[in-house]
């Protein structure tokens, strides 16, 4: 019996203000290690914020990784290349619809706030997913590829739009 299993990676679009507080806090390193040569006490405050540094800017380079095995939708979050995060899963049984952003099938889901696992980039081809879990009603905006897409239209034909 063969599985039907696919992955997809999706780099997240770095905003501009990402460059704009790298700047800002590379410069405030600077502004303490010049401060703790006046004051020997500054270098206290200058290694936690270096510690803080290193985690704020691993946080700003994200990735998603798409993993659909057999009707189940697994979405893990990479911070740096290096953490990784799982953020979301679904079955196609908890699947109500999946189209293209903007689809005439997903009006009555608009007052439904999303969240993205897309890569922010303005040309990308994004979709929208409605996911009933635990009773609650999800909006799940991502990018997959046609092979992640063949995938849950072939095990829910009539839930699926391309």
């Amino acid at each position: 019996m063969s599985d039907y299993y696919t992955e997809q990676l999706v780099k997240r679009k770095t905003p501009g203000w990402t460059y704009l507080a790298r700047g800002l806090m590379i410069a405030a390193t600077v502004l303490l290690a010049v401060l703790t040569l006046m004051l020997p006490i500054a270098f206290i405050v200058l290694v936690l914020w270096c510690v803080a540094e290193y985690f704020l800017f691993r946080s700003m380079s994200v990735e998603y990784e798409y993993l659909y095995i057999n009707g189940s939708l697994d979405v893990d979050k990479i911070m740096s290349r290096s953490k990784r995060k799982h953020v979301f899963d679904m079955t196609v049984a908890e699947l109500e619809v999946l189209a293209p952003a903007g689809a005439p099938e997903l009006r009555q889901y608009q007052n439904i706030r999303g969240v993205h696992y897309d890569s922010g980039n303005p040309d990308a081809k994004v979709y929208e997913m409605i996911v009933m879990k635990n009773g609650d009603k999800k909006k799940i905006i991502f990018e997959p590829n046609s092979v992640i897409l063949e995938g849950m239209r072939m095990m829910a034909p009539r839930k699926v739009f391309l």
